[in-house]
């Protein structure tokens, strides 16, 4: 199985070229190819693959082998990939997600090649039950639950995939590979969740760290960067436009007021590619 290793803001993905190659089982190859020790490592497997309504298809798994509806980062690496590679020189890109087709304007390097790309990452879902949580009223917007021995206030949000956003003071407080779990399988998420932590230095600027389900601790998260920006405009804490600066590098979002879609600006990097004996 040939494979290319990529990654966006650090948040990396094995992607494989559905034109080339025909995998049969990419749950069970995501769990083998992920571990960082044994493994290609990754925080999952991405398949890029034709489709009649789009340019190309995002297929997306967790280092679990859980299929996920959306990935923000691996979205703008599938884009980088289908242009770089020559399947499509279509810009503005339409990509077909178990979220929806999203469409990704490329910004091209000196070189010819996409270096960052624009996602229109669609409206945010903000019904509980279609988030999925079971939290009742309109909106859950700085809701209490206790998880890990400790109250925590959550605004919850999905952009295709399910997301609970908490702020701290400080981020060396929250012991994430601890809490992280005890949010993902929390019973009031019946999808499980992805939790982020953020820490807001002022209305357009934050510092935000990640447990994705299915894949843990990630160096970034574009979708959950995409509902951090929403949460912060429904808690009145941040502007529609900021700056969110995460472990692998920084992501520009703006959830634009004319549309109710949330823009996010991010890099996209190819890092290697190589044989796997599947």
């Amino acid at each position: 199985m040939r494979f290319t290793k990529m990654h966006g803001a650090g948040n990396d993905y094995v992607y494989v070229d559905g034109w080339q190659e025909r995998l049969d089982d990419p749950a069970a190859i995501a769990r083998l190819i992920s571990d960082r020790h044994t493994g290609i490592g990754g925080d999952g497997l991405i398949l890029i693959l034709p489709d009649p309504s789009a340019d190309c298809r995002m297929r997306m798994f967790n280092a679990d082998g859980s299929e996920a509806q959306m990935c923000g980062n691996g979205i703008r690496c599938v884009a980088k990939y289908a242009y770089d590679h020559g399947h499509t020189r279509a810009n503005p890109m339409r990509v077909a997600t178990a979220a929806g087709i999203k469409t990704i304007s490329l910004r091209l390097g000196d070189d010819g090649k996409v270096a960052a790309a624009t996602v229109d990452m669609g409206e945010p879902i903000l019904a509980p039950r279609e988030i999925p949580t079971t939290f009742d009223g309109p909106k859950v917007v700085d809701r209490l639950l206790p998880v890990a021995g400790r109250t925590w206030k959550i605004t919850c949000v999905s952009m295709g995939n399910p997301h609970a956003v908490a702020y701290v003071e400080s981020l060396a407080e929250v012991e994430l590979p601890r809490i992280g779990p005890a949010f993902e399988r929390h019973t009031i998420f019946p999808q499980r969740v992805n939790v982020h932590f953020v820490r807001v230095h002022d209305p357009r600027q934050v510092t935000m760290i990640t447990w994705e389900r299915g894949s843990g601790m990630t160096r970034a998260c574009g979708t959950g960067a995409s509902a951090v920006c929403v949460a912060g405009v429904l808690t009145g804490r941040t502007q529609r436009q900021i700056l969110a600066h995460l472990p692998g590098g920084d992501l520009e979002l703006n959830w634009d007021d004319r549309d109710n879609h949330v823009y996010m600006t991010g890099p996209a990097v190819e890092v290697f590619s190589g044989d796997w004996p599947a």
